[in-house]
């Protein structure tokens, strides 16, 4: 039992590495371009949160035996900061202070948590409150791409949803999913059991839709900005929403 919930940790921090590297295309774009375009930033910021929290929950004198989920975490949690630093750089100036202002209240959450988790909590009740945030996070995080499969089935394309983020969105589900389940731990395996259910409706309309790759033109940039997940993803999820991910 130790050993499969250890490699379903290992396989989940694998594929959400994928999931947050995913808006690199996107971020590439806007450096270039020196623009954030129709891009949203609200992704970027709700996916630093729930790596922060989630990083938080899984370390040993908060949530024994969760240790994988705090190196991946911790890992996106970088990753995401250097996507909202460069946002908030070649944003336009009311969008500048709206991000900015999103992150410095991401950071003022977190540090909440951290300290009365620190100061006024032990024990399980600690493990709850922690595990009780980061699974609400989790669980916006993994519903970010609900837009862009509302989007697949108006437009009838698949062309801003990929089928390898979809992909990794069921993959990086499931792996926690289980993670979770063998480890007893509702607080991981909620959250992800939600995404594993998402990542297979997106796999589904990606078959039914696969032949259809255009999409109308009025459809445009209009709905790029919700098709984002921190993870994000750049015109999916994380091309976010993941979601940019969670373990």
């Amino acid at each position: 039992m130790d050993v499969a919930h250890f490699l379903f940790g290992i396989f989940g921090n694998a594929s959400a590495l994928f999931l947050f590297l995913a808006p690199v295309i996107t971020f590439k774009r806007i450096i270039v371009n020196k623009s954030t375009e129709k891009f949203s930033g609200l992704p970027y910021v709700m996916t630093l949160l729930n790596c922060l929290l989630s990083a938080w929950y899984g370390l040993p004198f908060v949530s024994p035996h969760n240790i994988l989920v705090s190196t991946i975490n911790g890992t996106g949690a970088v990753i995401e900061i250097i996507y909202v630093l460069i946002f908030i750089t070649f944003a336009p100036k009311k969008e500048k202070i709206k991000i900015f202002g999103l992150f410095t209240a991401v950071l003022s959450v977190f540090s909440v948590v951290v300290f009365v988790s620190l100061f006024a909590l032990h024990g399980t009740p600690r493990k709850n409150f922690c595990g009780f945030a980061a699974t609400i996070f989790s669980v916006i995080m993994y519903g970010s791409p609900l837009s862009i499969m509302r989007l697949v089935i108006k437009s009838k394309s698949v062309e801003f949803m990929p089928f390898f983020l979809s992909l990794f969105v069921f993959l990086c589900g499931t792996s926690w999913f289980i993670f979770g389940l063998l480890g007893h731990d509702l607080f991981i395996a909620v959250p992800n059991g939600l995404g594993s259910v998402l990542g297979t409706i997106q796999l589904i309309l990606y078959f039914i839709y696969r032949d259809n790759k255009g999409i109308p033109k009025k459809h445009g940039t209009t709905e790029e900005s919700s098709m984002e997940m921190g993870n994000g993803k750049s015109h999916q999820m994380k091309q976010s929403n993941a979601n940019e991910i969670q373990g």
